[in-house]
């Protein structure tokens, strides 16, 4: 803030930045729209000039001459309370935020678990208040991706999306080759009668990790039982609840691959009931390193995913989206972390 000839206290302006910098006001747009046609020296020059003075970009005014909001939206596409207790999605968004925030774009956490909700996050959307969406737990029959597309808005989803694959950006980690890695060290281990909580159907993680159990399971030469197959929504109470029925079906169960942390605690919660010890008795691995493996009784042996490299392609790929490059996937690779739990 700078002070007027009557004293008072006004903002700082474009002009004053040029003024700072001993450059046009023309290049300090140029730095401040992209740094196109600009020397590296002036570029400097200006973004000093900027920090000197505390200048503010006016994303307002910026919007009207550009047509771009110079936002982006985090959209997911779950009830509000699974925010909360996911972990997940809190660790996505905070790398989000930060990979976002390195070009001085700010980020829109929407939350589309209802019909209604839905709606009102695609009209607002829709009508350009976000340049572009990153999509957080889409679901296949979910028309959200589809009514984005008709829309023309650049989009870029986490995990495959089911059925949509060649036609919309995403970025995955291997949840197959995952699935495999912990399915082969629990028989590596010793263990026989391994069974899985599988996520939803309708959930790319759910697809891929429980068809990389079953093709691990015909690789080791065991065979296949339905009995050791449950599936689960990825929340704690889930997991519980499959860990009982599991336990009913399939007694003799030495190991259970579990599709993600949260479900592996409530899993390790119901084998604590029933008087199975981990992992002498049944030996649990999870999916994710999320910080439930860590707070999970004993911590966890799971499948790590590369949040933050997950979320740096995500922002770069919508970036070059809204710039207006074609869509893309990437898919990253899992790791194996070995704890006390398998």
């Amino acid at each position: 803030m700078n002070r007027g000839t009557d004293g008072k206290r006004r903002s700082v302006t474009i002009h004053d930045v040029a003024r700072e910098a001993g450059v046009s006001r023309g290049t300090v747009s140029r730095v401040l729209n992209g740094g196109h046609y600009v020397s590296p020296s002036a570029q400097t020059a200006v973004n000093n000039a900027i920090r000197r003075t505390g200048y503010v970009v006016n994303r307002h005014a910026r919007s009207l001459i550009t047509g771009k909001s110079d936002s982006v939206a985090f959209l997911l596409t779950e009830p509000q309370e699974r925010f909360f207790e996911d972990p997940n999605f809190n660790v996505l968004l905070r790398s989000c935020t930060q990979a976002l925030a390195a070009q001085d774009i700010p980020l829109l956490l929407m939350i589309a678990g209802t019909e209604a909700e839905r709606r009102r996050n695609l009209r607002y959307i829709e009508a350009g208040h976000v340049d572009g969406v990153l999509l957080v737990s889409s679901h296949s029959g979910d028309s959200v991706v589809r009514d984005l597309e008709a829309a023309g808005v650049p989009l870029v989803a986490c995990g495959k999306p089911l059925g949509q694959s060649t036609s919309v950006s995403y970025v995955a980690a291997d949840d197959r080759d995952g699935a495999r890695q912990m399915v082969r060290y629990l028989h590596a281990s010793g263990r026989r009668r391994i069974a899985t909580v599988s996520g939803p159907s309708d959930t790319p993680g759910g697809v891929e990790r429980l068809a990389g159990y079953r093709e691990t399971l015909a690789e080791c030469g065991l065979p296949a039982d339905e009995s050791l197959i449950v599936s689960g929504d990825y929340s704690r109470a889930s997991g519980e609840t499959a860990a009982e029925l599991l336990l009913r079906q399939a007694p003799d169960v030495d190991a259970v691959f579990v599709a993600s942390d949260l479900m592996a605690q409530g899993v390790t919660d119901a084998l604590a009931r029933a008087g199975r010890r981990v992992p002498e008795d049944v030996a649990v691995g999870g999916f994710d390193d999320s910080p439930a493996a860590l707070s999970a009784r004993p911590p966890l042996t799971t499948i790590r995913q590369p949040w933050d490299r997950i979320s740096n392609e995500m922002v770069r790929m919508l970036l070059a989206r809204i710039a207006g490059e074609q869509h893309a996937a990437v898919i990253l690779p899992t790791d194996l972390v070995r704890r006390e739990s398998a």
